[in-house]
This record gives C-alpha cells, sequence and structure tokens, in this order.
C-alpha cells in the first residue's frame, strides 16, 4: 500500500510538471511565482473522485452544485494579471473548490474567499484547511457585495461571470491595485477584464480576452 502511494504522488507530481510546461508555459505564463505555485498545488485534491484522472487536463471540471473548476492556463493567467506580491491581501469572489485560493496562497498571498454557496463554502473551508493552506479565509457571503470587514485589498479575483464590474468590489480595491473578472453575458461568453485603479481612484479598464465562466449569482442563502 505505501509503495502504490508513492507511485500514485510521483505520478502526479509529473502531470503537474506537464501540465505547466505544455499548457501554461507554452502560451506565454512568464511569473516564475505562478508557474511554481501551479507545479506545487495539488490540482487533483480539489476535484471529485471521479475526475482525478483528469485533474490535469486542459479543460475546466464540473465539482458539483453546478459549478466548475476553471482551466488550469486561465487559472494562472487571472492569477499573473493580479501581480499580487508576497504579502498582499487578495479578495476572491467565488470560492468554488477552493483551487485558485490556494494557487494564491501558494505564492504567500492573503486570501479573503467569498463563496455564495453554503455547501461549496464548507467543504472549500474544510479542504483548504486539511490541504495547510491557513492563508485562506473562506466566507459564505454573496461575493457581489465583496467583504467590507477586511478591505481594501491589493487586488481582486472574480471567478464567475458578472454582467457589470460590482461598485463594492472597486471601492473595496485598494489606489494601485488590480482586479480581474469575467464580464459579460451569464449564460454564454464573457471578456476577462483587468480593472486598474490609478492613485486618485480612477479605473481603466482592458479587454483581455474571451472566457466562459459559470455566472456571478446574488444573495447568499442562510
Amino acid at each position: 500500500m505505501v509503495v502504490a502511494t508513492r507511485v500514485k504522488a510521483v505520478d502526479f507530481r509529473a502531470s503537474r510538471d506537464r501540465m505547466v510546461r505544455e499548457q501554461i508555459e507554452s502560451r506565454g505564463i512568464t511569473d516564475s511565482r505562478v508557474l511554481a505555485a501551479m507545479r506545487n498545488v495539488p490540482r487533483h485534491e480539489f476535484v471529485p473522485e471521479q475526475w482525478i484522472d483528469a485533474a490535469y487536463e486542459d479543460h475546466p471540471l464540473p465539482i458539483g452544485n453546478g459549478q466548475t473548476i476553471s482551466q488550469p492556463y486561465i487559472v494562472a493567467l487571472m492569477t499573473e494579471l493580479l501581480r499580487a506580491g508576497p504579502g498582499a491581501n487578495v479578495l476572491e469572489v467565488g470560492t468554488g473548490c477552493g483551487y485558485q485560493a490556494a494557487v494564491l496562497a501558494g505564492m504567500a498571498v492573503a486570501v479573503y474567499s467569498v463563496e455564495i454557496l453554503g455547501p461549496l463554502a464548507r467543504e472549500s473551508a474544510d479542504r483548504l484547511q486539511r490541504l495547510g493552506y491557513r492563508g485562506v479565509h473562506v466566507q459564505h457571503a454573496d461575493g457581489y457585495l465583496g467583504w467590507r470587514e477586511r478591505a481594501p485589498y491589493d487586488g481582486i479575483i472574480v471567478t464567475a461571470g458578472a454582467d457589470h464590474v460590482p461598485p463594492p468590489l472597486i471601492e473595496q480595491l485598494k489606489p494601485g491595485g488590480r482586479m480581474v473578472i469575467p464580464v459579460g453575458e451569464p449564460h454564454g461568453e464573457q471578456s476577462l477584464l483587468l480593472v486598474e485603479k490609478a492613485q486618485d481612484g480612477q479605473t481603466s479598464m482592458r479587454n483581455v480576452t474571451r472566457v466562459v465562466f459559470v455566472p456571478l449569482t446574488r444573495e447568499a442563502a442562510n
């Protein structure tokens, strides 16, 4: 049994290395901290058991509750765009399975993650604790409103498609900070936007690429 477990771990390490080399570096991601985090975070721990063999493939996967874990490249791209340095405070809207939060935590970033679905919030908080990601704090709440008590943030990352950029998130972003958010049709393609807040509080937006995310929903259940 011990031998089998070791072989499986080695296989997953090889899968992560291949994922980074073939899916991420080959598409132009160069940030060494992002690449290291993607190599180190055990993505297979964040997917349902029936999808473990596909954990490192080049596409999103279902995680239950109508949600998905994003394609590895998109996780890496959004993380690189954020430019969150060590010690930065980052708000994540949409914890999902916790994988994006783990990647950020693997870069020595403090993550405040908001999830509207209670079961996902609880499962992800437990998973992140079990895997040792102590720098991630999960709250069951309406992510559209952010997490005001922990604001302001050096960066904000939104992992669900919105039909506009939520004003509360802009308010909670520090001057000089960045937000990465998909904006567009709730059940179609969205534009992945990079929102930058200048020191005087003015914001600018740049369309990075086309993406497809599950919709950003409102009003967390009690």
